[in-house]
């Protein structure tokens, strides 16, 4: 990858993508004094509001990303759902317009097969898994790696979507179609494992190498979904400095330029062991914005920008808890917001989403205490204070 010249305000960030990590990136960027330009198919995506320019188009509109590559000096992306090939339409005018993180790590994280190919190849641990792409690999796959399994599409799919739990061995006769996929389809079917813990990592590295990894986090999951995080984990030294390490070895086999996110287990024999990567700042991070000397939404700004690196360290102990929404698709509107902010080492993130409905991310409360538990327990206090106002209750309580 090699040493970059420094990208340095006002340059314009171009992002692809604007849901809530590219409105936090964007902020972030803004905040050093930057020009923000972002692709969407909804003109009113969260980073709307933060944007100098929003570029109308879908992940896979080649021309709309090409138009914001021609009003950006250095482009980004905040989800891996974006086409490879709108990546590397803009690599294409590399040096003009550098791509960052490119197309490689996005190939890798997009399909979850090669995702655990590369893990493996770089020294990391995976759960045992198997490609099936029949009942019958299904079955050899069941007597080899046991059950429970997990079997999963191999693209799309978050928040735990994309794939199912199977318990029996004749829950894999009709795992296809409740997938949605026509038998043949390659999936991914790995074992469900047993874990302590549930960790990630969030590392930035710099063209030249530079790395930066911030306190581990532990996280929990609710039907897939991200519900809380903690920061620094409770764990031992050594399995921190064994997640890190991890992270960091990930990154420089990607080559890396940005942040890269790596889900972990902690299994009950002490072994960590890879759930997932994103090259991009992630969820299990946000504690950062207000835990950290930096938070990662600058980090990556800094990366990708050919800045140095800023400090990783916890400023205290910090929990986010999602605010997720709940009942049928409606206007969003949030009550209770002084009563949950009465907590003075609480805050609140809304991502401006006009619509709320059932289980969608909506926002985070972020709590800092004496230890992460404290912690937790007062940003789960300020949680149960919000809830979203009813049809026909936003006129009367306006």
């Amino acid at each position: 990858m090699g040493s970059q010249s420094p990208i340095v305000p006002p340059a314009v960030i171009g992002i692809l993508g604007g849901g809530q990590l590219g409105r936090m990136l964007g902020s972030a960027a803004r905040a050093m004094g930057y020009r923000v330009a972002v692709l969407d198919p909804d003109p009113d995506c969260p980073a709307a509001a933060v944007a100098d320019r929003v570029v109308i188009g879908s992940y896979d509109d080649v021309g709309a990303a090409l138009r914001l590559a021609d009003a950006s000096d250095v482009v980004t992306y905040e989800l891996e759902h974006v086409a490879a090939g709108v990546v590397g339409a803009i690599e294409a005018l590399e040096p003009r317009i550098p791509v960052r993180p490119g197309r490689g790590p996005l190939l890798v994280t997009q399909d979850r097969l090669a995702e655990r190919r590369f893990v493996e190849g770089a020294g990391a641990a995976v759960a045992p898994w198997r490609e099936v792409r029949s009942a019958a690999d299904a079955r050899a796959a069941a007597e080899t790696l046991g059950l429970p399994l997990r079997v999963k599409l191999p693209i799309g799919g978050y928040d735990g979507r994309g794939q199912i739990r199977v318990v029996t061995a004749a829950d894999l006769e009709g795992a296809w179609g409740r997938l949605g996929q026509p038998p043949g389809t390659p999936l991914l079917a790995e074992r469900e494992l047993d874990f302590e813990a549930e960790l990630s990592v969030v590392v930035a590295r710099a063209a030249d190498g530079e790395e930066a990894v911030f306190p581990i986090a532990r996280n929990v999951h609710d039907a897939g979904i991200l519900v809380e995080s903690v920061a620094p984990a409770p764990v031992s030294p050594v399995v921190a400095e064994r997640a890190a390490a991890i992270g960091r070895s990930l990154a420089a086999a990607m080559d890396l330029c940005g942040t890269l996110t790596a889900e972990l287990f902690l299994v009950r024999d002490g072994s960590l062991v890879v759930n997932e990567l994103a090259p991009r700042v992630h969820n299990s991070g946000h504690w950062t914005i207000d835990g950290a000397a930096t938070s990662q939404f600058e980090q990556h700004i800094r990366a990708i920008c050919g800045l140095g690196l800023g400090s990783t360290a916890a400023l205290a102990p910090t929990a986010v808890v999602n605010i997720l929404g709940r009942g049928v698709r409606r206007d969003a509107r949030l009550l209770g917001v002084p009563e949950a902010l009465a907590d003075p080492a609480t805050h609140l993130h809304l991502y401006d989403k006009r619509r709320v409905f059932e289980r969608r991310k909506m926002g985070h409360l972020t709590t800092m205490g004496t230890d992460v538990d404290e912690a937790l327990a007062r940003a789960r206090a300020a949680l149960a204070r919000l809830a979203w106002a009813d049809d026909d209750t936003q006129e009367d309580d306006r």
